[in-house]
């Protein structure tokens, strides 16, 4: 998923990946990087988890002004969904360029994208999570996770095993076509 918002537009020099949602099996437990912007994605976690993530990272660079406000809870929110841990990673700092431009909305040229607000954290499939980073500081965080809880909160919870996966396929296939009319139910 590449960003397309204010001066977030990385289409001039990315192009989105066509290689699925690979889990790479190390020492320290299945993986997976779900990269940035692909945090907004609900089916990218989901898609993971599917592969048999247990730790899925997130590196980010996000200014406050575009996604603070979601920060705290998406990775969260996908660690309890998806029955995994989640490491929500972002850069502090403002990061000056050499010469001013627009971003396409009017406003006045400047010399930064914003700040970046930091605030790591991570969350596990309980919905419990670290204390987060500084806003402002570089930092190290350092959590003890027992990849068992994955299996017993998937246990507990079944959302895997009780997903509509087949329903959910049908209905995205549909979604793609060009011809495709929403299920609306009108009074």
């Amino acid at each position: 998923h590449i960003p397309r918002i204010g001066d977030f537009n990385e289409s001039t020099y990315y192009m989105e990946g066509d290689r699925g949602h690979p889990v790479f099996q190390t020492q320290f437990g299945k993986i997976a990087v779900n990269i940035c912007f692909g945090r907004h994605h609900p089916l990218n976690w989901l898609m993971y988890s599917l592969n048999g993530a247990e730790i899925i990272f997130n590196p980010s660079a996000t200014i406050g002004k575009l996604s603070e406000s979601l920060w705290p809870i998406e990775a969260r929110n996908a660690a309890i969904a998806n029955h995994c841990f989640t490491c929500a990673i972002n850069r502090v700092g403002t990061e000056l360029y050499p010469n001013p431009f627009t971003s396409g909305d009017g406003g006045d040229a400047h010399r930064d994208l914003g700040h970046f607000y930091g605030s790591s954290y991570v969350a596990s499939p309980e919905g419990s999570r670290t204390p987060e980073l500084s806003r402002t500081q570089d930092g190290l965080l350092v959590a003890e996770m027992d990849l068992n809880l994955c299996r017993q909160v998937g246990d507990k919870w079944n959302f895997k095993m009780t997903g509509r996966y087949e329903m959910y396929a049908k209905e995205l296939a549909a979604v793609v076509q060009p011809n495709f009319v929403p299920n609306v139910i009108h009074e």
